[in-house]
């Protein structure tokens, strides 16, 4: 049996071929892909018009159906984190999304229910009582329901969204040009059947709950849900599945202890000779080890390299909360905006407000497709790199943009209220006037989201994937609370003497363009953080013998 090794780039150490699983590759995509597709049209198409439902359905005031899904949210999250320590550690990716997907269909279950029996929901309430607030809320049984099918959720979304990108990496062969090119175009078409999904679901679910029956539109993703199981389950003997390796965690806590044992030793001299012996022991479910790095010097052990690896990833990964915050800011307010504006279209025909993000993901869906496809092997032919741009590139343009989407925000929502209030009475403006910055929205978000997903997924150590693929909706639930803190910061400390604050419901009278000016300066100062720690990062797999920054390395990539 061969045990000759390959040396691909960014990777100093591999393993030997004869140690290497035979990989599923494209004959698994369809299957995974399927079931992701399925799953998300599942879960966003029965929470997409969640808060309509609690207002009218659950009879629920506004303040109340807010906090609920904004805990709720905060939660779920979250869950992924633990969900991906649990894969990681424990049962293995396979395992966790099929335990996952019952969860969810489970919890979809049990939401569809309470449209379907008339006694899960709290007694009708007319247009009179509405107006009066003297509707009935639901007692504590309905609550009871309603929280167990969102638990359940919660409990799918923990399992599912941390494994799924992970699970379909392990199909390829990260060492071969081939499996590195699957990869890569793995992450573009799972973004691109996300998008596909968030389309159908903002307008061909949503117009179903709202015009035809809240028991239809959900029972629609419930159904979706149990075909996600059923053509997951399909592929069994197709998958390649990569056992856990326990608990990542207790060899943290073991490197900094040894850290802290060893702090008077003397560290030998940096350079080629020094790393000759350094040569650790390969882990099960590692493609390469990781070589010998100086930056965050603990001890020359393969453990200690993945804590390193983490403690130069969490800078980036901070960076993306104030981004995803900046991006979450004009989603909040763009549907205010469009409900005030004209929403014609043709003589008879209304946009709902919330359909407007259709626009975003529209070009969002067009854009990453002609990245995967033209733009990154043309870039590839110049810059000679894979991917045509570094995956830090990649995220600092979308942090660049989203400033200048900011600023488009800013002066667009300014000429809009200086035309309602200067034209009393007059027609207001068509609502397509918000498709310029919508459109960069979606620009934004095809870098951000698509560019963190596959940072984490190859900066984290290969036994950390699913942990890895967490993160990014830990920065969704951080922006969501520093969403919220920003807005009601702004909310308290303006206005006064007379004058309304910013922010307040009437938007003619308020100053929304400066509240938009506010959060481009944040996303000013976290862009020059971000050029900032990409300056000092170390991609893994790059020995470090020299004195290159990154940097240095990126705007002298033949070098």
């Amino acid at each position: 049996m061969s045990t000759t090794t390959t040396t691909t780039e960014g990777n100093a150490l591999s393993v030997p071929v004869s140690d290497r699983k035979k990989h599923g590759g494209w004959k698994a995509m369809p299957l995974i892909l399927g079931n992701e597709t399925f799953e998300r049209f599942a879960s966003t198409g029965l929470l997409s018009n969640f808060m309509v439902y609690l207002l009218k359905e659950y009879n629920m005031n506004q303040v109340s159906a807010a906090n609920l899904l904004f805990i709720w949210s905060g939660v779920t999250n979250f869950a992924p984190l633990v969900g991906g320590f649990i894969s990681d550690a424990y049962v293995g990716k396979f395992l966790t999304i099929l335990v996952a997907s019952f969860a969810s269909f489970l919890g979809m279950l049990a939401i569809t229910l309470t449209a379907w029996i008339p006694d899960l929901l709290p007694p009708k309430c007319q247009p009179e009582q509405r107006l009066h607030d003297h509707c009935i809320g639901p007692s504590t049984a309905q609550m009871g329901v309603l929280l167990t099918g969102l638990g359940l959720l919660t409990i799918g979304t923990g399992g599912i969204r941390p494994c799924s990108i992970p699970f379909g990496v392990d199909q390829f062969d990260p060492t071969t040009e081939e499996g590195a090119k699957g990869i890569s175009s793995f992450f573009s078409w799972y973004y691109t059947t996300f998008t596909i999904v968030i389309l159908l679901t903002l307008t061909l679910v949503v117009y179903i709950q709202d015009q035809v029956s809240w028991v239809i539109g959900f029972a629609i993703p419930t159904i979706l849900m149990a075909c996600s199981i059923v053509l997951f389950l399909v592929g069994t003997r197709i998958y390649v599945r990569t056992k856990p390796q326990g608990s990542v965690f207790s060899s943290f806590v073991q490197v900094f202890v040894a850290a802290y044992k060893k702090r008077h030793l003397n560290l030998p001299a940096e350079g080629p000779e020094c790393g000759v012996y350094y040569d650790p022991p390969s882990k099960e479910n590692v493609e390469s080890k990781l070589p010998l790095t100086y930056q965050f010097r603990l001890s020359s052990v393969q453990d200690v390299e993945e804590v390193k690896c983490i403690i130069r990833i969490i800078p980036v990964w901070s960076s993306g909360i104030i981004g995803f915050t900046a991006m979450g800011q004009q989603w909040t307010f763009t549907l205010p905006q469009a409900l005030i504006m004209d929403r014609h279209l043709g003589p008879k025909f209304i946009i709902p407000a919330g359909s407007m993000g259709v626009i975003s993901m529209i070009v969002i869906g067009i854009f990453v497709l002609f990245y995967d496809r033209i733009l990154a092997p043309a870039l590839q032919k110049i810059t000679k790199r894979e991917g045509g741009i570094t995956l830090l590139q990649r995220i600092g343009i979308s942090h660049f943009f989203t400033i200048l989407t900011l600023i488009a925000c800013g002066v667009f929502e300014q000429k809009r209220r200086n035309w309602a209030t200067s034209h009393p009475g007059a027609p207001p403006i068509s609502v397509f006037w918000l498709s310029p910055q919508l459109a960069l929205m979606g620009f934004c978000e095809s870098f951000n989201v698509l560019g963190q997903i596959e940072f984490y997924n190859r900066q984290f150590p290969d036994n950390m994937r699913c942990i890895a693929n967490s993160l990014i909706f830990c920065s969704l639930a951080g922006s969501s609370y520093l969403c919220s803190m920003v807005v009601n910061i702004v909310h308290h400390v303006t206005g006064g003497h007379g004058h309304p604050d910013w922010l307040t419901n009437d938007l003619n009278a308020g100053r929304l363009d400066y509240f938009y000016y506010i959060i481009a300066v944040m996303a000013f100062f976290n862009f020059v953080y971000f050029v900032y720690v990409a300056h000092q990062y170390r991609y893994k797999g790059q020995v470090q013998t020299e004195s290159k920054s990154e940097l240095d390395v990126e705007l002298n990539p033949m070098n």
